[in-house]
């Protein structure tokens, strides 16, 4: 007898990848007796991290019932003067429409396929799984706000024929979201409209309301206000909008991403008393200018705090927000003001490319997180219970910074400069401190932890709400 399987297609890095294998996961801890899961993954982008593979090894070696089916590379233009995100977006095109096809039409041969679940990055597979007469679902591994402004960007597409990037003076409205948006604070692929990739991200947008519905990973008691205005319709103005599924929160495994390399840093956690240790790091790829990481040194040296940073190589310009390859190499001590490792060793302690973070905020030792605000981190410290300070880089971080401060109350903003977002060792200083020391850094203190009792709790039982959302999204296969 054929087994019923759901296919899960995730955009190319390993944030994208990891919180769509916690789907796949969560599927199959409530449903394994129904369905097995396969994973569909392009190759060769310029997004994908060296450690993706040891990831997938790990993950099937633990979860038997979870398969991979790797498409094969495609070669794209890759031109300096192309964006990113431009190159990124024509590798997925190409590599879904070559491939896609067949690894369907593969998988259906010894599998009967309920449900094709994409990333909102692999639109491309829309029209193929649907002319296969399989349903499309969109898995959006970003929250309700982000969501509900990216359902409403077809509609602000509508009312001006400039870029974003040009409307310095512009705020943006989204439904559900109190606090507008800068124009100029949109996710960069659609900063330009003479870059590709502002007319790709119109068309992933266009498209998700075509879609079965819409699995967000987030959960009700975090994002009342924005899910609210996308079941009332009002985010699409001009189609029915699909159902949206909340079934979050969904993180990575503790330990499924520890392993060697996380203990030393683990273990020094461990020494540190409660509540008194600021963990700074931005993400998979986030880093920054030479400059800018030794204003970071001087803030956290002068704020007396202790501190955990997690340092990547750091960027050839000041504008630049994220390196491509997050293994590169680089001299720890060189980058960092002279003296600073040895002035601070009692109370610091800085490591090159990566941490556990999941299990680093989940030590009682850690009191505050300056993030990027990278939607999987804020989901990492919601559940920890950990405020934070919010330092956007890119993508809808700019989005994720204002509902973390304005809406949630969780986090404290810090001032940037306009034109390329720079802060200084002393804004960071000033911040820190109000977070750790002030009333208002204990007031989020509390918040944070009320929500991560909120968090645990929709996911925690048979009746929480994440848990009985999940169950009609299996209903509705």
């Amino acid at each position: 007898m054929q087994d019923t399987s759901i296919v899960l297609l995730p955009a190319p890095g390993m944030g994208h990848m990891i919180s769509m294998v916690e789907l796949g996961k969560l599927i199959l801890h409530h449903y394994a007796q129904k369905f097995s899961i396969t994973i569909i993954y392009t190759t060769g982008s310029v997004l994908d991290s060296p450690s993706i593979t040891s990831y997938i090894h790990r993950v099937s070696q633990s979860n038997p019932s979870i398969s991979f089916h790797p498409l094969p590379s495609v070669s794209v233009d890759t031109a300096p003067t192309r964006s990113l995100p431009a190159k990124a977006f024509e590798f997925m095109r190409l590599s879904l429409a070559k491939y896609a096809p067949q690894a369907l039409q593969q998988i259906s041969n010894s599998s009967n396929i309920r449900a094709v679940i994409i990333d909102l990055f692999c639109t491309t597979a829309l029209p193929i799984a649907k002319d296969l007469n399989l349903p499309v679902y969109y898995f959006y591994s970003s929250g309700a706000y982000a969501l509900a402004a990216f359902l409403y960007f077809p509609k602000i597409h509508d009312q001006t024929n400039k870029s974003f990037k040009d409307l310095t003076t512009t705020e943006l409205h989204f439904p559900g979201i109190s606090s507008p948006l800068k124009a100029t604070h949109m996710p960069e692929p659609t900063l330009d409209r003479d870059d590709p990739a502002y007319w790709d991200m119109l068309y992933f947008c266009s498209h998700l309301p075509k879609s079965n519905g819409i699995i967000a990973n987030t959960f009700e008691d975090l994002e009342p206000k924005a899910l609210k205005a996308i079941a009332d319709g009002v985010c699409v103005p001009y189609s029915p909008t699909p159902p949206v599924y909340c079934i979050g929160p969904l993180i990575a495994d503790a330990e499924e991403r520890a392993g060697e390399d996380g203990n030393e840093c683990l273990s020094w956690l461990d020494s540190q008393p409660s509540r008194s240790v600021v963990f700074l790091c931005f993400g998979s790829l986030g880093s920054f200018s030479a400059a800018q990481v030794k204003e970071i040194a001087h803030g956290l040296e002068r704020s007396g705090q202790r501190f955990f940073w997690v340092l990547k190589k750091p960027t050839r310009d000041q504008k630049t927000k994220h390196i491509e390859k997050s293994t590169a190499e680089f001299d720890l001590e060189g980058v960092l003001p002279k003296g600073f490792m040895e002035r601070t060793k009692d109370r610091g302690m800085v490591v090159k490319k990566w941490a556990p973070q999941v299990a680093v905020l989940r030590k009682q030792a850690v009191g505050g997180f300056v993030t990027h605000c990278g939607w999987n981190s804020v989901l990492e410290a919601v559940v920890a219970g950990v405020p934070m300070v919010a330092w956007p880089l890119y993508a809808e971080q700019h989005l994720n910074r204002n509902i973390l401060v304005n809406d949630m109350k969780m986090a404290i903003d810090l001032e940037q400069r306009e034109d390329d977002g720079f802060v200084s060792g002393d804004e960071l200083e000033r911040r820190i401190r109000e977070l750790m020391e002030s009333e208002q850094g204990r007031e989020l203190r509390g918040k944070s932890w009320k929500m991560r009792e909120m968090a645990l709790a929709a996911l925690g039982s048979a009746s929480g709400s994440s848990t009985r959302v999940l169950a009609k999204f299996v209903e509705a296969l």
